[in-house]
């Protein structure tokens, strides 16, 4: 009889975590048919999958992968520059750097970002990008979000442009605002704009108002990863009332710690390497490059045979998966869980 520990918590609403000892065998077996119904009956998890390496394709907009009223997840691949400078009306933009590098060109600054890197740009500020054969994730939400990792760049005002050969765009650039979380066909203005104005606001005339003390904080997950039957804790990057945004990294972990959010969705991002994810809801294998969201009251761990890497972003609003699945769990069992372990433990 294997005695599991479940860590139920209620993130990202309180820092509230409650420990419960749990006989694995009965946490994941559902109980007996009752002729009246008195509870429902839960699908088996699915995934998304967008690869995280760069495919040569002509530019595209971002594709939708999670969306609701306090967040948006899009997956988007550059390998070019973006038609034009954008400014967000009611979020912070936060992205993460897949696959190839990226230079994020903003009126904070400049600054390059490489693959492991999160930027953070703040609601109103405005902002392009210019990709080499490069994906990254761009998460929008409600502002205001604070960053609370691990700071290891921070942008700066390239007097020689953003980057090698970069050439003012002219007559002008264009700028769009937008709400609704930066979706398309949210625009609220689009006008013409002086990029070196946008890029450096100290050559405008009028400088009184400008911050050169501001820019933009470059972050890492730093925190080592975990192992055997310590818990699967993330190393938080950002906060947010309704969101935060964290990673997880694991190395040979038996999945013998359970967790459990009350008060928020879990959707999980798989960065390197691969893990079996095991829930009330379904078994699963996930590779670099799926997505999949837990519901809140779901218990869940996971089980690696080697070293992985994956983002978490935990919402206590709903954001529905916009993006077509492209694979299913497996009900869960004991012997399953158990033969799993065993592959690890060899």
């Amino acid at each position: 009889m294997a005695i599991i520990t479940e860590l139920l918590d209620a993130w990202p609403l309180a820092d509230d975590v409650r420990v419960i000892p749990r006989r694995e065998d009965l946490l994941l077996q559902p109980p007996p048919e009752n002729p009246m119904k008195m509870w429902r009956e839960h699908d088996l998890l699915q995934a998304v999958h967008f690869p995280n390496d760069y495919i040569p394709a002509k530019f595209s907009p971002p594709k939708d992968v999670f969306c609701g009223d306090t967040l948006r997840l899009e997956w988007q691949q550059m390998n070019a520059r973006q038609p034009f400078y954008h400014r967000n009306a009611d979020v912070d933009e936060i992205s993460l750097q897949v696959s190839g590098e990226r230079t994020l060109m903003t009126e904070l600054g400049s600054v390059e970002l490489r693959p492991g890197d999160f930027s953070r740009i703040p609601v109103g500020v405005a902002h392009d990008n210019f990709g080499r054969e490069e994906v990254h994730l761009l998460f929008y939400i409600i502002a205001p979000v604070t960053d609370v990792g691990h700071v290891t760049l921070r942008s700066e005002v390239k007097k020689e442009g953003p980057f090698p050969g970069w050439k003012k765009a002219s007559p002008a650039t264009i700028e769009m605002m937008t709400e609704c979380l930066g979706a398309r066909g949210c625009d609220m203005a689009v006008s013409l704009a002086d990029e070196e104005f946008l890029l450096d606001p100290s050559l405008a005339q009028s400088t009184s108002f400008a911050k050169p003390e501001e820019a933009l904080l470059i972050q890492r997950a730093v925190t080592p990863a975990v192992s055997g039957s310590q818990p699967q804790n993330p190393e938080w990057l950002y906060k947010s009332a309704t969101v935060w945004i964290g990673n997880v990294s694991l190395d040979k972990t038996d999945g013998t710690v359970y967790h459990r959010h009350r008060r928020a969705d879990a959707i999980q991002y798989q960065l390197e390497g691969s893990r079996t994810l095991v829930t009330q809801r379904g078994t699963i294998e996930l590779h670099p490059g799926d997505y999949i969201c837990i519901p809140k009251g779901c218990a869940y761990t996971n089980i690696s045979k080697s070293q992985c890497q994956y983002v978490v972003i935990l919402t206590s609003e709903v954001a529905p998966v916009k993006a077509p699945y492209s694979k299913a769990a497996s009900e869960t069992t004991l012997e399953k869980v158990e033969a799993i372990r065993k592959e690890v433990s060899v």
